[in-house]
């Protein structure tokens, strides 16, 4: 990937821009979390609710403190999380009461990742914070896995799409509850 690819892809987050990418397993779409019109066009996209809550995507930890609430983590906890990232592991995580509703949706946590994706990796360094993270695909049907089947699903929906190749895991990231531990959605 070279310098002018990431430079464009930031170029179109920082103008609201929804833009498509590769991750570990599929091809994800994503905008900058605090503009709530381009999540609101990952949700017009997707034709996903509003209340069933995003991921965000980190390039590191320190990216995703200002969206959550460490202390209502357990003893312990956090350790874990920490120990399994960078990697294909969401967690849900307790939210901060100013994170919007568009991100977290019903909920009162935020589903966060830091992503060992080398191409996702930079590209939320690149741009300095996380970014929203959902799969690639119209909700219910299956996720593009390859450049050329996220331009033939998405790609005049989208402002950009980055190439690339995902990390070729099978499935999508497990996901745990990060009070509990317990898998909500296996890998």
């Amino acid at each position: 990937m070279t310098q002018q690819v990431l430079f464009t892809a930031v170029e179109h987050l920082e103008n609201g821009g929804v833009i498509g990418y590769a991750t570990e397993a599929v091809f994800g779409i994503g905008c900058d979390p605090d503009n709530g019109e381009a999540v609101q066009r990952v949700l017009t996209i997707k034709e996903r609710p509003i209340d069933k809550g995003l991921v965000l995507i980190a390039a590191d930890v320190s990216q995703l403190l200002p969206y959550l609430d460490l202390t209502r983590l357990p003893e312990g906890r956090l350790e874990v999380i920490l120990a399994s990232w960078p990697g294909p592991y969401t967690w849900i995580i307790p939210a901060r009461p100013e994170v919007p509703e568009w991100l977290k949706g019903r909920f009162d946590s935020l589903a966060v990742r830091v992503t060992d994706h080398a191409q996702a990796h930079d590209l939320c360094l690149a741009y300095g914070k996380p970014l929203v993270s959902t799969s690639a695909n119209k909700s219910g049907q299956e996720p593009a896995r390859s450049c050329a089947e996220l331009t033939d699903s998405l790609g005049n929906e989208l402002d950009y799409i980055l190439p690339g190749d995902t990390g070729g895991r099978a499935n999508p990231s497990l996901i745990r509850d990060g009070i509990t531990g317990a898998v909500l959605r296996p890998a």
